[in-house]
């Protein structure tokens, strides 16, 4: 399914049309077939996904990479690499898509990240992957970084279909002491065990202590129950720390971030290769199904490396949303295979869902396909474009003028906007879609030249509009957009239609109630759930709404968040004198 239900009466008029007119250029097919409806057996397979938080493409061994990744290497050679695997350009979105199956337009989070302090957090009528696999009798666990939003309580993984959770709340935090800051004013504690501080766990190094607990979770779980595992490390997100011994192995690399990077990854892939010993160990193994991701490219200033992929995190050129991404399991119908195959992470909700015999409830709110066949068989994907993101909220006030809808836009699209998509081997880009510098290894920060050599873009001043063909310049070195209006033209018609299904942006102010030392230096839900007593509103803005009784009456407690803010604010002005 390409377009959702409130644009299909528009859809037969443009999309087929566009797909038709974009797969017959690079002769692919648009059939949805997806190959299988499940692995056939007396019990579904157990699903383990594993997502890394940062690596970029070229931070693995099989793709050249200067960092050792022999589990990785080897798992990913044993099974199906994902070559033409798409995630998001940062965090949450990426997190959220996994999670519901739906583009962010869908969910209202289409604007950057959940903040730590914004009351913002999956919609609840969209069901979680975890909710549905509970549903289908998955046990289902989560350690990790959640980064999802935790202002109520029912915000929580186990608000959302995690039996158990270990891991943080936030976007990052210290890798020992697992104290997290959002900006200067706002720090705290953010280690969870269930829905209370895991205090005694502070000082080990979190890439291990998720591992240890994935084990314990792997002892622990009866083989005759299908087991959801959702590993979502913090690295290798800064700030950039990893034990000595892995330090060590990199002795010889003189740049810094890249040494701490490097040695971050390699603790990764030896925590990987003791899940799968575990997995074994326990006979778990053979009835298994493991995918490996990275939520989003590399950055560049913290020791990642995209090469030879334009941008990086935080990007719409490839280097910040084609991600490492591979699938490893005995169940596999062809191994050791190299897949081209288009998938985005929104097709794991109904592949992995499918794998689990679960049945089709909300496939008409999806986005993301079942892509188990053309993964497993080779067979031909069913996706064949991919909606990167609109964001509204992107156009800064007095930034568009009448070029970017009359001219470039071609009186169809605001090119001021925001915007990728992918369509066949197409890919358009409009507005600010960040910086897209192509950085090869070697001028990667560390030394009073480390931006020499530095390969500038040429491209991107002045102009609102890219087009390229990605599958014959993966790299994104030749701009056709004015050389190919027509198909410029197809694919602003198809952010339009897109458009018309977006939900509105959610992004509400920070909320200072929110503030650590307001809860005992943790960060922990702030507000009463939806409908209860004291409670009203979805807390996504307004004056005070969707506080608990008990933070509405707290006085004093206001007044903290008060004195907070205006000390914050004037130790930051004083800066400047």
């Amino acid at each position: 399914m390409v377009m959702r239900g409130a644009v299909e009466s528009g859809f037969p008029l443009l999309g087929v049309a566009v797909l038709a007119f974009l797969c017959c250029m690079r002769g692919g097919q648009t059939q949805d077939d997806s190959g299988s409806g499940g692995i056939p057996g007396t019990m579904p397979p157990h699903l383990i996904f594993i997502l890394a938080d940062d690596q970029g493409y070229g931070d693995v061994g099989y793709h050249g990479s200067d960092i050792h990744t022999p589990v990785l290497d080897q798992l990913a050679g044993e099974g199906v690499k994902l070559e033409n695997y798409y995630v998001q350009p940062i965090c949450s979105p990426s997190r959220s898509q996994l999670m519901t199956g739906r583009y962010q337009i869908h969910t209202g989070l289409q604007h950057s990240i959940i903040r730590a302090r914004q009351p913002l957090c999956l919609p609840p009528d969209a069901p979680t992957l975890a909710e549905r696999l509970q549903e289908a009798g998955y046990s289902t666990h989560m350690v990790g970084k959640w980064h999802l939003g935790f202002c109520r309580p029912g915000c929580l993984p186990t608000g959302r279909g995690f039996q158990s959770f270990l891991g943080s709340l936030t976007g990052s935090g210290d890798h020992f002491s697992y104290q997290s800051c959002d900006q200067a004013e706002a720090c705290g504690f953010d280690l969870h065990d269930g829905d209370r501080p895991a205090w005694e766990m502070s000082g080990n190094y979190s890439t291990t202590l998720y591992i240890e607990r994935v084990k314990k979770i792997l002892r622990a779980h009866d083989p005759r129950k299908p087991l959801f595992l959702y590993l979502a490390l913090q690295a290798v997100h800064t700030p950039l720390q990893a034990p000595n011994h892995f330090l060590q192995r990199y002795s010889a690399l003189d740049n810094r971030p890249r040494r701490h990077y490097a040695a971050m990854v390699s603790c990764v892939d030896e925590g990987v290769g003791a899940l799968v010993q575990e997995l074994r160990t326990r006979g778990l193994y053979q009835n298994s199904v493991l995918v490996y991701s990275s939520d989003n490219g590399g950055q560049p200033l913290s020791g990642g490396c995209n090469w030879p992929l334009r941008g990086g995190k935080g990007t719409y050129w490839e280097g910040g949303v084609r991600a490492v991404g591979f699938v490893h399991s005995p169940l596999l119908k062809r191994k050791g295979k190299v897949s081209k195959a288009l998938i985005h992470v929104s097709d794991w909700y109904p592949t992995l869902l499918s794998l689990a015999g679960a049945p089709e409830k909300d496939r008409g709110q999806l986005d993301g396909h079942n892509v188990w066949g053309a993964i497993s068989q080779g067979l031909p994907c069913p996706r064949t474009e991919i909606l990167f993101n609109i964001d509204p909220v992107s156009r800064r006030p007095g930034e568009a003028d009448s070029r970017t809808l009359a001219l470039n836009g071609f009186g169809i699209w605001d090119t001021a906007l925001r915007a990728a998509i992918r369509a066949g081997d197409w890919k358009l880009l409009t507005g600010n879609v960040g910086d897209g510098d192509w950085v090869p290894p070697q001028t990667l920060p560390g030394g009073p030249h480390q931006w020499q050599g530095m390969e500038k873009r040429r491209d991107q001043r002045g102009k609102s509009v890219w087009l390229f063909n990605i599958t014959a310049d993966p790299y994104e070195r030749s701009d056709l957009a004015d050389a190919r209006p027509e198909v410029v033209k197809i694919l602003l018609a198809r952010l339009a239609e897109y458009n018309q299904t977006a939900v509105p942006p959610r992004n509400p102010p920070d909320d200072h109630m929110a503030d650590p030392q307001l809860h005992g230096g943790v960060w922990t839900p702030w507000l009463g759930e939806e409908g209860s007593e004291g409670s009203e509103g979805s807390g996504e803005g307004g004056k005070g709404k969707g506080k608990s009784s008990k933070m509405r009456h707290c006085k004093v407690c206001k007044l903290k968040a008060l004195f907070k803010k205006v000390g914050s604010r004037m130790q930051r002005s004083s800066l400047f004198f």
